[in-house]
């Protein structure tokens, strides 16, 4: 098993005999997602810490659009419900590049690619996404990639 997985199985036995009914629900739904991406497709095969994390990230994204969407439908309870469980997953998660971190890795990998002018979108795309690997939001990446390419 990874590390990571090895990890979210001793925190819940931990919230397990501590009580803690939110952390329980929410490592048991992580863990169950985790497991079906382990069985998903021909060969049952165990999960790398990158491969969880990206089902980590999928389940965090989840959670912060149903807390969205209940939110704008007035149910404030679902909604602070879904934005606890979204915090107990991100403390699973990679830490995430401050903007001045992500504006100057942008700007040095685009430099060391050679890329500039607002044409270069895709390419710098490719380039800065791989760079970050998961440490931004793509929105936040591609905000600051289109605004240092205008810049060029």
């Amino acid at each position: 098993m990874s590390e990571l997985s090895d990890r979210l199985h001793a925190d819940l036995t931990t919230a397990m005999k501590a009580r803690d009914e939110l952390r329980v629900s929410t490592l048991r739904l992580t863990l169950a997602a985790v497991r079906t991406q382990e069985v998903a497709g021909d060969v049952a095969r165990e999960l790398t810490d990158d491969e969880v994390v990206t089902v980590l990230r999928r389940e965090d994204r989840k959670r912060r659009e149903a807390a969205d969407a209940f939110g704008q439908a007035g149910r404030t309870d679902s909604a602070a419900r879904e934005r606890a469980e979204a915090e107990i997953i991100a403390e699973y998660l990679p830490r995430q590049l401050s903007d001045d971190e992500l504006d100057a890795l942008v700007r040095k990998v685009l430099a060391d690619a050679g890329l500039s002018g607002p044409k270069a979108m895709g390419a710098a795309m490719k380039v800065v996404t791989a760079e970050v690997a998961g440490r931004a939001d793509g929105r936040r990446v591609s905000a600051v990639v289109r605004q240092v390419l205008a810049s060029t």
